[in-house]
């Protein structure tokens, strides 16, 4: 992390961090965890194709599934992220 480009920002309802990456760090960034106690910390996914597809398969199969019930999922790709909303096409 960069510590200059780092920033807070806190309001009556919301708290906003914001993270930069140092410049020798490449890739997408998958997760996240967050808390009040390193001991008990949460973890949350960013949103991405990959971090969907797993999110839906556990939706969808919970358990392990059978290699047919595995290819009657539907294909899920992840079109568009922007702060505003996040655009999904299902087939």
């Amino acid at each position: 992390l960069v510590s200059p480009e780092s920033s807070i920002s806190v309001s009556a309802h919301n708290a906003v961090v914001g993270l930069a990456k140092a410049p020798g760090s490449t890739g997408l960034w998958d997760k996240f965890s967050f808390g009040l106690d390193p001991s008990a910390l949460q973890e949350r996914l960013f949103v991405s194709e990959e971090n969907v597809d797993g999110f839906l398969g556990t939706a969808f199969c919970p358990s392990p599934c059978s290699q047919s019930a595995l290819e009657s999922q539907p294909l899920i790709e992840v079109l568009d992220v922007t702060e505003d909303r996040i655009q999904i096409r299902v087939e």
